[in-house]
């Protein structure tokens, strides 16, 4: 449409259809210029509908179309938003413009079992699926010739609330693909699993210019316990489970297949995707190879990402239960069921060894990375047996999580960053710069930034809790009462992220009345916000979560601990943006990555943190707080006294001091100075661009080997 158009009216229906077509990528979930038309459009089903661009269209009136339509402001912000698409998804990215040899058959295929794009999209139970999201996006942004595969989840993992005593209950709505911009590619594929082939829909969303492709198997063609396969992320029994991962591999590659996308790189991400190794090696068996020769062609041109630094959480079945589940699959595969059986186990030929993934996945991949330099160490010294070789050996390297910035950041405080470093986000490249002029911003501006961005956490945690409230009954007392909990100027302390046990949520606890001096102090005060869920089969978890339920409401803390229900991508994007400290607890060296700490620093935040995950490798001692020391003790309740020692004194020798200690103007110049340092030396290593542009450099262009299948 010409310029001199789109400062007119439009009729309704035009504005419709271009509204569908801004909502039809999920380009607008990490740009301003796209989401910000539909927070416009109804800013009260924005909200009702968790931020999702079509549901909100589909509830707003058809009055307020007609005024909109007329509203050449919003008109052209509607045109400006596919303009600004269109410019994106034209440009020659990164990749494009790289000096190393560019195939035209080079195509990634990225598996994995749940993806976190959005809010509004749950498909996605924790960091993995956040990790993928992000990984998805920031093969978008620099051009990376990259098609995602997963599961199409009827009732994606579960929402939260809580009871008035605490415990969880745990809600499986049915979502409506249509509302997620989800195209049906009016292709199926017919997915062998045991002795019966299951069909599934292949859906297709975009995220920028990467497809990705989700199986649906909940047909009316398929019997009522193959349409459970795509029912629920991370529910049911093992045979369940089972039968979504041969789902997700060997029905992915079929898919890939079905659609004529020929990868020459397969990604796994985690090993629930390693069938898909397998099935890409029935495929180049067919063609005449024999099996052996196969399983090294796939080897060569596959990466495998593990994320489990703890034996015990990597998938493992009973052998027989997978050559069986397999089908027709191990029959094409022209092997044994030992032969199959050995595939996943460190000692062939061992009847006691269960199946494990994981170890299919480190077989038919010859490229082999853990999520940080420390899980990377833990991984080689676990899998030290199945290479045969001392740990120091083994071929598992290290590329360290990151965030996906444009995801993660405030607009506030991306709009202060531009302003004051010249920060440039839309500028697609593995480095950003800006960051590195951090330390020059003058102390005034950013702590009115600061103070901005705590403000409205603050509202918005009182929100949440007066609808908690308000929805288990408590009276509008105790609902007018929330208004009064918490305060904007205090320091704050975020802990929000899954209630696996390793992760101790209630190590801060340890010891009540200590920690209820430093939150009530009368000079000095502390508030503390938490979030998270546990698996709904986690009862220590779901312990875990009542237990912090139970203690907000504990008289000595004086309403300064809150506990916020369904934590979701909104609730995370709050809490990193709002909160002053970043509170990370983990039993090390049980945190592969972590990359929740990833995300204050792009406010100002401050970690305080064990030495676990990506930490080590960020700190330098001025950027944050490091809780305990490199060893961890062999005794669990040795251990939690002493971090939970370190913690009270980092809390109130250091931490809670520097925040408080303010100069004639009501600036804290010590802890601004230590919160630039944390912005100017983060998020330029630990963000996602360089995640993919390493995984690019260091796994996919050498593993583009084979051509096609």
């Amino acid at each position: 449409m010409a310029r001199g158009r789109r400062s007119q009216s439009i009729g309704v229906d035009d504005l419709v259809s271009h509204l569908r077509d801004l909502a039809s990528n999920l380009w607008w979930s990490w740009n301003e210029e796209g989401w910000s038309v539909f927070q416009t459009l109804d800013p009260n089903e924005w909200r009702a509908t968790n931020h999702s661009p079509l549901w909100t269209l589909e509830r707003t009136s058809r009055a307020r179309l007609e005024t909109l339509a007329c509203d050449p402001l919003f008109v052209k912000r509607v045109y400006d938003g596919l303009a600004a698409r269109s410019a994106y998804l034209g440009e020659r990215a990164w990749f494009q413009r790289g000096t190393a040899a560019r195939r035209d058959d080079f195509r990634v295929a990225y598996f994995c079992s749940e993806f976190g794009l959005h809010e509004s999209i749950q498909q996605y139970a924790g960091g993995l699926g956040i990790l993928a999201g992000d990984h998805l996006k920031s093969a978008s942004d620099l051009g990376i010739p990259l098609v995602g595969v997963g599961l199409a989840y009827r009732h994606g993992y579960y929402i939260q609330q809580l009871s008035r005593d605490g415990s969880t209950q745990v809600l499986y709505p049915e979502y409506d693909f249509h509302r997620w911009g989800l195209e049906d590619t009016r292709e199926t594929i017919a997915c062998p699993i045991g002795s019966r082939r299951v069909t599934a829909r292949i859906w297709r969303m975009w995220v920028g210019r990467v497809p990705l492709y989700l199986l649906d198997s909940d047909l009316k063609a398929n019997a009522p316990e193959d349409r459970r396969l795509t029912e629920g992320l991370y529910k049911g029994e093992p045979l369940l489970r089972l039968r979504q991962q041969i789902l997700l591999g060997i029905g992915g590659m079929l898919a890939l297949t079905a659609l004529g996308e020929r990868v020459s790189v397969l990604h796994l991400n985690e090993g629930h995707a390693a069938f898909a190794a397998l099935q890409r090696a029935i495929d180049i068996h067919s063609h005449g190879r024999p099996i052996q020769e196969s399983f090294d062609a796939v080897r060569r041109a596959t990466v495998f990402t593990t994320h489990t630094p703890v034996p015990a959480g990597h998938d493992r079945y009973a052998p027989e239960l997978v050559v069986s589940e397999l089908g027709s699959t191990v029959d094409r595969l022209g092997l044994t069921p030992m032969q199959v059986a050995n595939l996943g186990r460190v000692e062939a030929g061992d009847a006691k060894e269960t199946f494990c993934m994981t170890v299919l996945a480190l077989r038919l991949a010859e490229r082999v990375n853990g999520v940080s330099k420390l899980h990377a160490e833990v991984s080689r010294s676990m899998w030290k047996d199945f290479y045969g070789v001392p740990a120091a050996k083994v071929p598992i390297g290290s590329i360290t999580n990151g965030v996906h910035v444009k995801t993660w950041i405030d607009p506030d405080a991306e709009r202060f960053w531009k302003e004051q470093v010249g920060l440039r986000l839309t500028k697609q490249a593995p480095t950003a710069t800006g960051w590195a002029h951090a330390e020059e911003v003058l102390p005034a501006r950013f702590w009115a930034m600061r103070s901005r961005l705590r403000h409205r956490l603050v509202h918005f945690v009182r929100d949440r809790l007066a609808l908690q409230r308000k929805r288990r009954g408590e009276g509008q007392g105790a609902v007018a009462a929330t208004y009064a909990l918490l305060s904007e100027d205090v320091l704050t302390i975020g802990f929000a992220r899954r209630f696996a046990t390793y992760k101790r949520a209630p190590l801060v606890f340890h010891d009540p009345d200590r920690l209820a001096r430093i939150l009530t102090s009368v000079d000095r005060p502390v508030q503390i916000i938490f979030a998270g869920k546990a698996h709904p089969r986690d009862d220590q978890g779901q312990e875990f979560v009542q237990k912090i339920f139970e203690l907000t409401r504990d008289a000595r803390f004086g309403g300064r601990v809150a506990l916020i229900e369904e934590y979701d991508m909104h609730v995370g994007r709050m809490l990193v943006s709002g909160c002053d400290v970043w509170l990370n607890t983990p039993i090390r060296p049980y945190e592969a990555s972590g990359t929740s700490g990833m995300k204050p620093p792009l406010h100002g935040g401050l970690n305080l943190s064990i030495l676990d995950g990506w930490w080590p490798e960020a700190t330098d001692g001025i950027n944050g707080w490091s809780i305990g020391c490199h060893e961890s003790l062999e005794d669990p309740k040795l251990r939690d006294t002493a971090d939970a020692e370190s913690l009270y004194q980092l809390l109130e020798q250091s931490v809670v001091p520097q925040f408080y200690e303010r100069d004639e103007a009501g600036i804290p110049q010590g802890w601004v100075a230590r919160s630039l340092h944390s912005a100017a030396t983060i998020p330029p290593i630990f963000n996602s661009h360089r995640m993919v542009a390493e995984y690019t450099r260091k796994a996919y262009v050498p593993a583009h080997q084979i051509r096609g299948g």
